[in-house]
């Protein structure tokens, strides 16, 4: 029961620590995005490599496409 608290908690945290930083130029966004993407992957079980793949790429996404709310 302990694990999945603690996975929730750190889930929770790698996601909103990935909304509170966008990145100023489109290397910052891929490192950020790739950086929520691995811990978020790391902790649910899945590839980490995958999982940094998929953030880099959702969250340069997101803030080219929303660049007034990423700072």
């Amino acid at each position: 029961m302990q694990i999945n608290t603690f996975k929730t908690f750190a889930l929770a945290a790698a996601l909103l620590g990935g909304l509170a930083a966008c990145g100023n130029t489109f290397g910052e966004q891929a490192v950020i995005g790739a950086g929520g993407g691995a811990i978020t992957s790391g902790v649910l079980g899945g590839g980490i490599g995958t999982g940094a793949l998929v953030g880099a790429a959702a969250n340069v996404a997101y803030c080219q496409h929303y660049p007034s709310r990423c700072n």
